[in-house]
């Protein structure tokens, strides 16, 4: 495969995923003339467009989305034949790329990593930390072979397994009356200033969470966006605000002042799942699945049966 193929496919792969040429070239690191032409390369060779088009908008036509899927898998592979080369120069047998939000319990973590496989003694697992709606764009695009992502967006294209459940939890003043409370719902919280992460790290729970309370009425005073959970802390520790915030986020803050109270939210748990291409027959990978649902497993029964159990 020539590197200008690549090259077109990429084109073609970014615009159908941003349906903007502005944010495809910036993903691609090049310049928006850049892109248009090598759009415009592709359609000539092919002899028709993949791309309905005007001045504001761009949409796939049913041309574009046949090309673009199996332009993923060209690139995918081509990627792979690259790093299966690179891996035998150094002496590696496999080197398995797995993305995780930064907000992934480390429990999760230190089991994937502390998992052996005997069928592949020298498998070497590369950690890389991402936003949910991130992780599933790298998988898609053949960057990562697994993720570990809390409530990514569906796809199609996917294949993901639950791997753990957990609710939000709410960051507050230790001096606010619901502090006194084990647990909080949705309609503890309604006329409080709330404290949420910005949409654009994971959509579909944002909304979530929006649409969830204005459906039974319930709705803030104000909202304030923070990326990480320690720029919650000032607007929480004064009392002015709530915050909502993941289970290792709320750890992170519930300090001098400030203490942390789960949501009882049915439908609000967040799901933490094991993400991989759909297409993806990596027999490592599998074996690397199986064995951490099973080391998981055991993990947590050894974890039930040490609890003290009441005659």
């Amino acid at each position: 495969m020539a590197g200008n193929d690549i090259r077109l496919m990429e084109a073609a792969i970014a615009l159908a995923e941003e349906l903007n040429f502005s944010r495809a070239a910036q993903k691609l690191h090049i310049s928006q003339p850049a892109l248009t032409k090598r759009i415009s390369e592709l359609e000539g060779r092919l002899g028709f467009s993949l791309f309905d088009r005007d001045r504001q908008l761009v949409e796939v036509n049913d041309s574009g989305r046949a090309f673009v899927e199996e332009a993923r898998l060209s690139v995918f592979h081509g990627e792979r034949a690259f790093q299966a080369a690179q891996r035998a120069a150094r002496g590696v047998d496999v080197v398995l790329n797995v993305g995780r939000s930064p907000y992934t319990d480390p429990f999760l973590v230190t089991t994937l990593l502390s998992v052996q496989l005997p069928l592949f003694p020298r498998l070497r697992v590369d950690l890389t930390s991402q936003f949910s709606c991130d992780l599933v764009h790298q998988l898609l695009q053949g960057r990562l072979d697994l993720a570990i992502a809390t409530e990514p967006p569906e796809s199609a294209l996917l294949t993901t397994v639950k791997i753990d459940e957990a609710p939000f939890y709410i960051a507050m003043s230790e001096r606010d009356k619901l502090a006194a409370c084990p647990s909080v719902n949705l309609e503890d919280l309604a006329g409080r200033c709330w404290v949420l992460f910005e949409r654009r790290l994971h959509p579909p729970l944002y909304d979530a969470i929006m649409r969830g309370a204005a459906a039974r009425g319930i709705l803030p005073t104000r909202v304030k966006h923070v990326t990480a959970p320690e720029e919650a802390f000032p607007s929480v520790v004064d009392g002015s605000c709530v915050a909502f915030l993941v289970k290792v986020g709320a750890l992170r803050v519930a300090r001098n002042g400030v203490t942390v109270r789960p949501l009882t939210e049915d439908t609000l748990l967040l799901r933490t799942l094991m993400a991989s291409r759909a297409d993806d027959s990596s027999k490592v990978a599998s074996e690397l699945v199986r064995a951490f649902m099973r080391k998981l497993s055991h993990l947590s029964r050894d974890m039930q049966l040490s609890l003290p159990i009441s005659a």
